[in-house]
């Protein structure tokens, strides 16, 4: 019981320490306009204090992933918590826009580091199919249910106090999870062949990813198409070296390849709903920062419970399709539900179900989806898998902001040019790209029904007779 009560203990410093890596991709987004007016921000500018951690994360999770697997996980996770901590005092006292963008690519490359292994290390902690399912529960609700949260804790604290506190109130909490860390997780196994880095592939790769999210950001063909040129080398060349960055061998791993189809076109729609939702808040029903922190509520609270309370027992007893399916159809039938969302909306009747469903379908998707992901991988590529899985999240959500923002301007402009009123153009733009979104949900769901063949959660000596229950995971 004791060995259970460490193992559930260093979960909790492992998911807060997560947490407080996802929270920064969304938590700065309703304070934005403060920040702008605060440090001289023009519009154009104004984007890279998000796409200046997006970059830096989404460049180097790989590399952080495979050096977790060479160096240990553990230390990676401690060193990842100390560069954060350090970005974030940086970015809460940054004095003028340029420090402050340095700061968030710094926040960035801390980010990666103890995202990618964060989940190596929860996979190696848990290996009975019932405490991992719980276990990947928990920490789903912290992936899914990070964008909501930071959400909310954006604008309280922007409403409340100042922008500045959205990276000052990580202090605390990183010093407690490094505190904490170094007492709870597990030793780093002695490895006797640490292998060599693959340096050509590690810069290939992640010059690729930042290309690649430097492109999307910036709407550029010419940087996408060249991102897409570097990984063709790097490609080439991991085929060729003797020990690659990425095996190309994973691959091959049919529940990796479509997990990773999936998580691209779920975090697409993740991460649009949360941006267009607070900008729908915002600009068409006039919220103020704190209204906007305050609605997205009912989204983290039915999340939370079917992450933890819902979506393990689903799992257990239906397997990881079933789950997933449902989670991501109601997360697309939200997104359908907001792209009918009128000008003149009302909370309770025109944002509240959509709130309710996105929360129910992300809790119960989110585990499904990373079970799927890792089962298929060796111990000592857990590391290197948790960065891949990472890595698809995060390009599948720059992605799908990019694109379904460039729809949603689209046909504001065009709307505009029509006669519309600025309120109504933006809300039509709007509308579309959540149509888009629900259209990317639910083309997740589609393929992980048709083409996911995971491993039973249960043990074959644990699956019961035809006619008998299945056992109950409380």
């Amino acid at each position: 019981m004791a060995d259970l009560k460490s193992r559930w203990l260093a979960l909790y410093v492992l998911c807060l320490g997560d947490l407080m890596i996802v929270l920064d991709s969304s938590i700065v987004n309703v304070a934005l306009p403060s920040i702008q007016a605060d440090l001289g921000f023009s519009q154009s500018a104004l984007a890279w204090v998000v796409n200046a951690y997006l970059l830096t994360f989404g460049g180097f999770l790989l590399l952080s992933g495979r050096l977790g697997d060479l160096l240990g996980n553990r230390r990676v996770f401690l060193g990842g918590v100390v560069a954060f901590v350090a970005a974030s005092v940086a970015c809460g006292l940054a004095p003028t826009s340029g420090l402050l963008v340095v700061g968030r690519a710094v926040q960035g490359l801390g980010g990666a580091a103890v995202s990618a292994v964060a989940l190596a290390l929860i996979m190696g902690l848990f290996t009975d199919p019932a405490e991992r399912a719980k276990a990947m529960g928990f920490f789903g609700f912290v992936m899914s249910g990070g964008g909501a949260v930071g959400v909310l804790l954006g604008g309280v604290l922007t409403g409340l106090f100042s922008w500045h506190w959205i990276f000052l109130v990580n202090v605390p909490v990183g010093v407690g999870v490094w505190i904490a860390a170094r007492r709870v997780l597990p030793d780093d196994e002695v490895v006797e062949q640490r292998g060599r880095i693959d340096v050509l592939g590690a810069v290939l790769v992640t010059g690729a990813l930042m290309l690649s999210v430097y492109g999307i950001v910036e709407t550029s063909a010419p940087l996408i198409i060249g991102s897409l040129g570097l990984l063709a080398v790097f490609v080439l060349w991991e085929a060729r070296v003797a020990e690659p960055l990425v095996p190309l061998r994973l691959f091959r791993l049919r529940n990796v390849v479509v997990s990773q189809v999936v998580g691209v076109l779920w975090a697409a729609a993740m991460f649009a709903w949360f941006f267009l939702a607070a900008l729908y808040l915002q600009q068409v029903l006039g919220y103020d920062a704190l209204e906007v922190g305050l609605a997205f509520v009912p989204t983290s609270v039915v999340m939370a419970y079917c992450s933890l309370r819902v979506s393990d027992k689903l799992v257990m007893r239906f397997g990881i399709r079933p789950p997933l399916v449902a989670g991501l159809a109601l997360a697309a039938v939200s997104l359908a539900l907001f792209s009918r969302a009128p000008v003149d909306g009302t909370f309770v009747t025109d944002v509240l179900p959509s709130m309710l469903l996105l929360g129910a379908g992300a809790g119960i998707a989110f585990n499904p989806v990373l079970l799927a992901a890792m089962g298929d991988v060796e111990p000592h590529e857990s590391g290197l898998a948790s960065g891949v899985v990472n890595t698809s999240f995060m390009m599948g959500g720059a992605l799908g902001l990019a694109v379904l923002v460039s729809i949603s301007t689209a046909r504001t402009d065009s709307l505009a040019a029509d006669g519309a009123s600025a309120v109504e153009s933006l809300n039509g733009g709007l509308q579309v790209a959540f149509a888009a979104g629900a259209v990317a949900a639910a083309l997740a769901a589609v393929v992980g029904g048709l083409f996911l063949r995971p491993k039973p959660m249960v043990a074959p000596d644990e699956v019961p007779a035809i006619g008998e229950p299945c056992p109950d995971v409380v």
